[in-house]
C-alpha cells in the first residue's frame, strides 16, 4: 500500500505533447545553419534534454554549436512555439482532483521556459513547486531536481511518484528512490505502466 503525499510530473510528452512545437523551433536552428530538418532519431534524443545538450548533439562542430547557442539565445526564443504544444487531454481535470489531497510538482530538464508555458495554458496554481533544469547543478538523469522536491516537501522517496515518458525519467526515478510511472513508452522500467493521466487515480 502506498503513501503518496507528492504526485511529480516531467513536462515534454506528460503534461504536454511537444512534438510539434520541439520539431518547428530545432528545424528552425538547423534551417539556420544550412542543415537538414532534425531526423526521428535526434529528435528522441533532444526531447529529453536540457536544450544546451540538444544544440551540442546537433552540432557537432564546437564552432558552429558555439554559432548555434549565439543565435538561439539572441534570435530564436521558444515562447512563440508554446502555441504549438498540446495539453494532455486529462491534465486538468487530474490536477483538479489532486487537489487539495496531494502536493504536486514538476521535475523537468526544460530551463527558462515553464512559468510562461504553466501560465499560458492556465495550470500554474496547480503546482506546488517546479524544479527545471535551471534550479539544480545535475539535470536528469542525476536525481537532483526529485531530490530537490524530497526536501521541499520534506517527504521520504516512497512517499512520491514521478511520471514520466523517457530512460532520462527512468535513470533519475530509481537514482532517487522514487516509484516511477512511464507514462506511454513499456519499454521503459517502471513501478507502473500508464497510457493517459486518467489512470494515475487508480495508482492512488
Amino acid at each position: 500500500m502506498m503513501n503518496i503525499k507528492v504526485v511529480a510530473f516531467d513536462c515534454d510528452g506528460v503534461l504536454f505533447d511537444t512534438t510539434q512545437a520541439n520539431t518547428i523551433y530545432y528545424n528552425r536552428l538547423l534551417e539556420h545553419f544550412g542543415k537538414p530538418e532534425i531526423t526521428p532519431e535526434q529528435f528522441k534524443y533532444v526531447h529529453m534534454h536540457t536544450v544546451d545538450n540538444a544544440i551540442a548533439h546537433l552540432f557537432d562542430d564546437e564552432k558552429t554549436r558555439k554559432a548555434a547557442n549565439e543565435y538561439r539565445r539572441k534570435n530564436v526564443s521558444y515562447l512563440p512555439f508554446i502555441k504549438y504544444m498540446k495539453i494532455e487531454p486529462y491534465l486538468k481535470p487530474l490536477l483538479k482532483k489532486l487537489k487539495p489531497s496531494y502536493h504536486t510538482a514538476i521535475a523537468t530538464n526544460r530551463k527558462g521556459t515553464m512559468n510562461r508555458i504553466l501560465s499560458e495554458h492556465g495550470i500554474e496554481k496547480y503546482f506546488d513547486l517546479v524544479v527545471t533544469a535551471i534550479d539544480v547543478k545535475r539535470p536528469k538523469p542525476c536525481p537532483d531536481s526529485l531530490v530537490n522536491i524530497l526536501k521541499h516537501f520534506k517527504v521520504g522517496p516512497r512517499q512520491v511518484i514521478y511520471i514520466g515518458d523517457s530512460e532520462l525519467d527512468e535513470k533519475a526515478a530509481k537514482a532517487a528512490g522514487i516509484p516511477f510511472a512511464a507514462y506511454g513508452d513499456p519499454s521503459l522500467s517502471a513501478d507502473f505502466h500508464i497510457k493517459n493521466l486518467k489512470e494515475v487515480e487508480a495508482l492512488l
